[in-house]
């Protein structure tokens, strides 16, 4: 999206854990103005300067009070529209629970995110507020999380005399146009006590129905990778070879596969061990479908890779994560991939930053114009690449592996089992 093209800003925004700046964009999309924004990270900073004027405090949440968010911001308290961010989501990520077979959650001195978020609440007492996380926040049984921010906010409500509440929606991104599915989980609020309700999808998967979908078939259809960054396939940088042990090992894996094709139960040789490997060990883009979740610390192995059997460019995960164009996220590339891996898609903003508008500030023709962040339908994609042969150094590993045993019986688990 052209900075021309951006509707003039009517409202404000106070903005925490910016990161790269994914959630100021959507919203920055939907009319709103970051009057502050607060972030630690360098290169986050280095990108949040270089392409906004924004007045970004360059420290930790925990050094920083909220008079000084206020006076830099230029606002006093019960003025800012609404208060964003999302608070470092390692406490409750699904990839932490999996691993040890607990995360340590509240335990985990991480946790004071959350808490440092909510006192910035309780102090600049916002007319809304969004707090972002992953969707493991909301894990059955494991929903302490939300137990202690609702009593938290509760607490906020008796002190200072507000209706805070606090709803729960646990969306994925393809279902709102972007073209990579991705699952957030966000925690709304406004201060008089209005509700936002649910939102239902604007977008349904290509193969809605014929798989029991209860999506309405009217809706448009997921965008793709191909939407997304079929115009970018001229890429040759060098940088974007792949490296390691499994590098010539990808062109034998077709698009929107992984590893698993090279088992006992796919199509391929049997190479791996049925759901030994993460699963986006390998994992190949598809023209056709959105992309996978883009990981912030990916392996030389780890996906989703493009279908012409390389990395992913800077430009191309910004166009996945729905940046505006015009936006650049600086560094090395495992430095952009980190900052956007940590990022949430900007139309998925700002879907939530337009309904926000109408739903909670009373703004009922601002989502009269649509969302402007969803890339267009470029057309039917070109056929899937074709399929190399399996590389002869990996022959050799053709034979019988075991499946993996299930959760909480493989190998490293074993391993801290056998230690307690």
């Amino acid at each position: 999206m052209d900075t021309s093209s951006r509707p003039r800003p009517t409202l404000t925004a106070i903005s925490l854990y910016t990161g790269a700046g994914g959630l100021d964009l959507g919203f920055e999309a939907a009319g709103f103005e970051t009057r502050i924004a607060l972030e630690m990270d360098d290169d986050c900073v280095a990108t949040l300067r270089a392409n906004r004027s924004w007045p970004v405090i360059h420290r930790s949440i925990h050094d920083v009070s909220s008079a000084d968010l206020l006076r830099e911001a230029d606002l006093e308290s019960g003025e800012a529209d609404v208060l964003i961010g999302g608070p470092p989501c390692q406490p409750f990520s699904k990839c932490g629970y999996w691993a040890t077979g607990d995360a340590r959650r509240l335990e985990d001195p991480r946790a004071s995110t959350v808490e440092a978020y909510l006192r910035v609440l309780r102090d600049v007492r916002p007319r809304a507020f969004l707090m972002e996380n992953v969707a493991g926040l909301a894990f059955r049984g494991k929903d302490e999380g939300i137990e202690l921010i609702h009593q938290i906010v509760a607490s906020i409500n008796r002190e200072q005399g507000t209706s805070y509440g606090v709803e729960l929606l646990v969306l994925n991104a393809a279902d709102f146009g972007v073209p990579q599915t991705r699952e957030r989980a966000f925690l709304i609020g406004a201060r008089d006590g209005s509700r936002f309700g649910q939102l239902a999808p604007t977008h349904r998967p290509a193969d809605a129905g014929t798989k029991g979908s209860q999506l309405a078939l009217d809706l448009p259809r997921y965008r793709n990778a191909w939407d997304a960054i079929g115009d970018l396939e001229g890429e040759d940088d060098p940088e974007l070879r792949l490296r390691g042990k499994w590098a010539d090992l990808l062109p034998s894996i077709p698009e929107g596969s992984n590893y698993l094709y090279h088992t006992d139960r796919g199509a391929g040789l049997p190479l791996f061990g049925w759901r030994r490997r993460f699963w986006n060990f390998l994992l190949k883009l598809a023209k056709d479908q959105p992309s996978w979740t883009l990981t912030a610390q990916p392996g030389p192995a780890t996906g989703p890779f493009h279908w012409k059997n390389r990395r992913l460019s800077a430009r191309e995960l910004c166009r996945l994560q729905t940046l505006p164009d015009d936006y650049y996220v600086l560094g090395a590339l495992g430095t952009v991939q980190r900052q956007l891996g940590n990022a949430v898609p900007s139309a998925l903003a700002e879907v939530i930053a337009l309904q926000l508008r109408q739903r909670l500030l009373g703004e009922a023709a601002s989502v009269d114009r649509g969302v402007s962040l969803i890339p267009s339908v470029r057309g039917e994609p070109p056929p899937p690449e074709p399929l190399q042969p399996v590389a002869d150094k990996f022959v050799h590993l053709a034979g019988r592996h075991e499946p993996h045993p299930g959760t909480g019986k493989g190998h490293r688990a074993s391993l801290r089992a056998a230690s307690l």
